[in-house]
């Protein structure tokens, strides 16, 4: 069975119902994990999306914060969600296919401003987020699964506009990278998205803040697409829709896509 499976950070899955139906109908992944929603479960456009055969969804939501959910066009049962760290968030959920592939769909704590915790409760709820996230993955030994979402960490020199510039702002420091890795080495999980495309310059959230997002380009490669490595080598295809940020009304962040042949 081959699918292709998106991660978008929406930024309000009711706010922008007609962003997730511009992206469903034309580039119609097979699976379109959803983070960032801002809403109750049951107030999200789930018709609306049925309509266009996106008939399965399993989500975690809450009022005007967070949320994830997975739409699928393939069968697909509840997992688990885990409230890692013990935030009362609702920032995971994961699915299994048919094909018994599970999804996990992240949606990991931004970190305020102030990369420190001593001073921004943020930045350590998030430190501790990832300390759990790699614990539950070292007791789990996770087997044919795919992990999506958006991290809020941009772990690689090109996966930001400037290295340098940004080595003491929240999301690619030298801290956060390092535990995304051990989350990520604790699960032998394997980054997807730069197995296909392993060098160069990758984005997939420009600011608000920029006059010219597209002129500026100042981004940082902050959602990802792992996979373990008993179906790693079934990967490819994999982009980023830079398109989707010049919607109107857009989200800040784009949709990144690939494809598993299993």
């Amino acid at each position: 069975m081959s699918f292709t499976l998106a991660t978008w950070n929406i930024n309000s899955v009711r706010l922008r119902e007609g962003l997730v139906r511009k992206l469903m109908e034309e580039e119609a992944p097979d699976v379109l994990c959803l983070q960032e929603c801002k809403s109750p479960v049951e107030k999200i456009p789930v018709e609306s999306f049925k309509e266009l055969g996106y008939t399965h969804m399993i989500a975690r939501g809450q009022k005007g914060y967070n949320g994830v959910a997975i739409f699928s066009k393939i069968p697909m049962e509840e997992n688990s969600a885990h409230d890692f760290a013990d935030l009362g968030h609702a920032r995971h959920v994961a699915g299994t296919l048919e094909n018994g592939v599970t999804i996990h769909n992240f949606y990991v704590p931004a970190g305020g401003d102030v990369p420190d915790r001593e001073v921004n409760e943020k930045f350590g709820q998030k430190l501790d987020y990832l300390t759990q996230m790699r614990d539950h993955f070292k007791a789990e030994g996770p087997k044919k699964s795919i992990l999506v979402g958006d991290l809020n960490i941009a772990p690689r020199e090109d996966d930001v506009w400037s290295h340098k510039q940004l080595l003491k702002i929240v999301s690619h420091t030298p801290i956060e990278v390092e535990h995304l890795h051990d989350a990520m080495e604790a699960g032998k999980w394997v980054d997807i998205t730069r197995q296909d495309i392993p060098e160069g310059l990758l984005y997939s959230w420009w600011s608000y803040r920029a006059r010219d997002w597209d002129a500026a380009d100042k981004g940082r490669r902050l959602d990802h697409i792992w996979a373990t490595p008993d179906i790693s080598n079934a990967a490819h295809g994999s982009r980023v829709l830079r398109a989707a940020r010049g919607w109107e009304k857009p989200s800040d962040h784009a949709p990144v896509f690939a494809t598993f042949d299993l």
